[in-house]
Parts: C-alpha cells; sequence; structure tokens
C-alpha cells in the first residue's frame, strides 16, 4: 500500500439514458469525476461512446450486467432483481461467460480500452460471475476490477442507514475467496472502496465529510451522476433526482477544497501506483 492517499472517483451507469452520459461528463469536465464505467447493454451505448471519444481524459471501464436491461446474446430481458438472478444463475439459465464477454467486446470492437471492471448491482460477488469476471480480465488484458467492500462509514454526520450497514458488513464475509480469485488471474483492486453505503444519498456536505474519512492508500469512490430529463424519468431505476444531488456535489469547489485539505491525490485507474 501507497503512504499518500490516491483517489479514483468512478461514475457507474455510463451509457444508461442519454441525461445520465450528459451529467458524467459534466462532472468530469467541471468537477471531480475521474472515470467511468460504460453499460454495453445500455439504451444509450452509442451516445456514451461518442461522449468517451470527445473526452479522452475520461478513463473509461466496462460495467457489467446481469440485472436490468436485455442481453447481448439472446436479446431477453435479464433478472429485474438480484433475488431473481440468483436463481436463474442455480438454474443455469443465464450463459454467465457468454454474456459478459459479449459486453466486454461490444466495448473494444467501438474502439475503447477499459482499464478497469465492475458489476451492475456488485453482481460480482457470486461466485460464478466473479469467476468470468476474473478470467474476462485476464483475456482482455484489464488490469483492475472493483472491490465492493466499503470501508466504515459510521463516522459520517448523518450515519448510514442500519440495512445499508448489515448489507455491507454482509458482503464482507465474501472477501477472502474474492481476493483469492482475483490473485489467481492477476487482476489488481485498489486498497479501499466508498460509495455502497451512501448510494443515492450523496450531497456536497457529505462529500466534504468523506474526503476527511479517505484513507492513505488508493480508494475508488463508486458515484451516480446524472442529468434528471425526460429519459432518466421512464426508466426503471430508483436513483433519479439523487443524481442531479450528486452532479452537483462532484462539481462543487467545496469538495476540491475539501480534498486539497487532506492531501489527496485525484488520479483515474489508468494512472494508479502499482
Amino acid at each position: 500500500m501507497i503512504s499518500r492517499k490516491q483517489l479514483v472517483v468512478n461514475a457507474d451507469d455510463f451509457g444508461f439514458t442519454p441525461d445520465v452520459n450528459a451529467g458524467i461528463v459534466e462532472a468530469h469536465r467541471g468537477g471531480i469525476l475521474t472515470a467511468a464505467t460504460l453499460m454495453a447493454n445500455g439504451e444509450a451505448f452509442a451516445d456514451a461512446v461518442r461522449l468517451a471519444r470527445e473526452t479522452p481524459a475520461l478513463d473509461i471501464g466496462c460495467h457489467l450486467v446481469l440485472i436490468g436491461g436485455r442481453s447481448l446474446v439472446t436479446g431477453k430481458a435479464f433478472p429485474a432483481t438480484a433475488r431473481q438472478l440468483v436463481v436463474a444463475l442455480a438454474m443455469g439459465r443465464i450463459r454467465v461467460y457468454d454474456e459478459l464477454a459479449a459486453q466486454l467486446r461490444r466495448i473494444v470492437d467501438a474502439g475503447l480500452r477499459p482499464t478497469h471492471l465492475d458489476t451492475h448491482k456488485h453482481t460480482h460477488l457470486a461466485p460464478p460471475v466473479l469467476d468470468a469476471v476474473a478470467r474476462l480480465a485476464q483475456e482482455f488484458d484489464v488490469r483492475w476490477v472493483r472491490r465492493p467492500f466499503d470501508f466504515p462509514l459510521y463516522a459520517l454526520r448523518d450515519g448510514v442507514p442500519r440495512g445499508k450497514r448489515l448489507v455491507s458488513d454482509a458482503l464482507g464475509l465474501l472477501r477472502r475467496r474474492f481476493h483469492r480469485v482475483l490473485r489467481e488471474h492477476g487482476c489488481r483492486t485498489t486498497d479501499h472502496f466508498a460509495g455502497f453505503q451512501i448510494t443515492g444519498r450523496l450531497r456536497t456536505a457529505e462529500l466534504v465529510e468523506l474526503m476527511s474519512l479517505i484513507p492513505r492508500g488508493s480508494t475508488e469512490l463508486m458515484v451516480h451522476p446524472g442529468r434528471c430529463g425526460p429519459a432518466l424519468r421512464a426508466a426503471r431505476t430508483r436513483l433519479k433526482e439523487s443524481r442531479e444531488a450528486e452532479l452537483a456535489a462532484l462539481v462543487a469547489p467545496e469538495v476540491r477544497a475539501a480534498m486539497l485539505h487532506h492531501a489527496i491525490e485525484l488520479v483515474n485507474y489508468a494512472g494508479l501506483q502499482l
């Protein structure tokens, strides 16, 4: 672990809707966002690819999807919930490797070079999904994979909802196998991760406060900015108005001042120190 503080700020759901895409690019150009993970099966995939080409400083990864949207292999709808996905995996109804390989291949074929991988709803915590993700990272030479285990955020002013804390703690039980599988495939993760417990609740004050909690080493902060336009309002997601609030926080000058105060180096995955 390095002695200084390095922070990657990654936006999920690039390619979900055009208004989400616009908010992500705005958060990068005018704020602290350094990376985004692209949904290859997103309705606004082509728009996101165009924006990525116009914004070369934005580090692009792949947001692998097995919940929501449609398969690139079969054209059928994916399960709508994590519980439905678990059942589908147990019944062998999803060809996980083929599905995720098709998504990663679509991004590469669009001329983009993904530097990191994560999954929608953190589905790579499920063993068959993790095995496929690690294999694909190795095959496509993608060095970084998200570690979706939050560091403690109990010190935040408004706290974290009890349900979120319990789920976060439960996910930690999978940590040992998770890191073993990634090591076996030569994958790297940041030293720390934040964002799960405060998804949908990240405002400027919370982001300023979060900067005081960033530990030494490398950290990925997961965010969900966007513009809440007609396409997003019509989409099936609980994150709508909250994306506007996160966008405002990511471009707020007091957040950048807090980063400077706490000696946090803003980087992307391509610039992380190994």
